[in-house]
């Protein structure tokens, strides 16, 4: 079986930077599907074929890809079609496990379906393990809609063993906590500049040894900006590190501006904001709190790989 596969760099308008990630459609190529031949009477649809797929496959398909995420579209019914139709399945794996909710392979996904694909509706809504996301075209970008995740302060003498093996000396001003999604915040003191948190070497290599209690998952460092109101400005900044998934550091998280853009609108009593995550391909994106605990992401991407995959 043939599969269709896109890379997609995501929260970048030019390709290899941003946040590469694999998105895969499951339509085989070949298989009884629209674009193959007919298949002969009696042989399972490539539909019901495709459903079937496991996680260990799914697994296997991300392991393989070795992107911080591969992002896998299904269709919901047999008669659904990835260009006219305008729900469909959503699943999101790194190469080590699955998880319940990626931004940057939402976009990358998206992107495929209205820019390569041709998506002839102006809004698609995805079905996942963190509810129903929708994601809509406009003039600068694909802008996503996805779950705003609240965080209280965090004592730091709970979390002390982490930030020292993680920083060093590095002075802390700020540390909340999200248990949605186990992520920590740690903002670090409003004296370091841009600059300093882009060279930061972060050790992740011991995190896993040194908090092994399965409460956090992802640790986000941040930074107050300069202001989006300045040229060149970002209200601001973050890096995001995740080895309890097997990311190491990840180049651009949607899912971890789902955490950061309510505790920087409560600083900056801001709804609309311009951020940037400053690791070494970096990224940008715009974000807007709405009503209802809901948040409005938007990110460009680019697409610089097509193929198929045989498995």
């Amino acid at each position: 079986m043939q599969l269709p596969v896109f890379v997609v760099d995501a929260f970048s308008r030019e390709a290899f930077r941003g946040n590469p990630a694999a998105v895969c459609l499951l339509e085989a190529v070949g298989a009884g599907c629209p674009r193959g031949p007919p298949r002969p009477p009696g042989r399972v649809s490539a539909f019901s074929t495709l459903r079937d797929l496991d996680e260990e496959m799914l697994q296997k398909i991300a392991r393989e890809m070795n992107h911080s995420e591969t992002a896998f579209i299904r269709k919901l019914q047999p008669t659904d079609s990835f260009t006219q139709s305008s729900r469909f399945g959503l699943r999101w794996f790194t190469p080590a496990t699955e998880v319940p909710l990626c931004g940057h392979a939402t976009l990358a996904s998206s992107a495929v379906l209205f820019h390569k694909i041709k998506n002839v509706n102006q809004t698609v809504t995805f079905e996942t393990l963190s509810g129903e996301l929708k994601a809509r075209q406009a003039a600068d970008g694909i802008i996503m809609d996805l779950p705003l995740y609240p965080t209280h302060p965090k004592d730091v003498k709970e979390v002390q063993d982490l930030i020292k093996v993680a920083l060093g000396n590095v002075q802390v001003q700020d540390i909340h906590y999200s248990p949605d999604t186990k992520k920590l915040l740690v903002r670090i003191n409003d004296s370091y500049g841009r600059s300093f948190l882009e060279s930061l070497e972060v050790n992740t290599r011991t995190l896993t040894e040194v908090e092994n209690s399965g409460k956090v998952r992802g640790l986000i460092l941040t930074l107050k900006g300069e202001g989006s109101g300045k040229p060149h400005g970002y209200d601001f900044y973050s890096r995001y590190f995740a080895p309890w998934v097997g990311l190491a550091e990840d180049p651009v998280t949607g899912s971890a501006h789902a955490v950061l853009s309510g505790y920087w609108s409560q600083q900056l009593g801001k709804k609309e904001m311009r951020a940037f995550q400053c690791s070494r391909r970096g990224g940008e994106l715009k974000v807007s709190l709405r009503d209802g605990g809901r948040l409005d992401i938007t990110g460009q991407a680019a697409l610089v790989l097509e193929g198929t995959l045989s498995i």
